[in-house]
């Protein structure tokens, strides 16, 4: 679903205490600047706020990771996809894609 995400430059944390009244998750980058600065390549790292992740039921984490990874530019070049483009309307889309993918897999032995 994300064939241009590099998974080994994409960490995860979970995190405790946010005083954000909203917030589930975020996606952090580092940029340009910073890049070139340390001599790497683009690292996005996922925020999952337990408070509130944790709480949320399978299929409701699992948008949650498609809306943060949806962020990600297919560059990976340490840039963001604002919400214009990540909307609720487009994550179901690749939730709905995720689903098929699944069952697909289920069936090969």
């Amino acid at each position: 679903m994300f064939p241009h995400i590099k998974l080994e430059n994409v960490k995860c944390y979970q995190s405790y205490g946010t005083s954000s009244k909203r917030v589930i998750a975020r996606c952090h980058a580092l940029g340009k600047l910073m890049q070139k600065a340390m001599g790497t390549d683009a690292v996005y790292v996922l925020e999952f706020l337990s408070e509130r992740f944790d709480k949320l039921d399978e299929e409701e984490k699992i948008k949650v990771v498609i809306h943060e990874l949806m962020h990600i530019p297919k560059c990976f070049g340490g840039g963001f996809k604002h919400h214009n483009f990540v909307t609720e309307k487009n994550v179901n889309k690749f939730y709905t894609t995720y689903k098929e993918l699944k069952k697909l897999k289920e069936k090969i032995p």
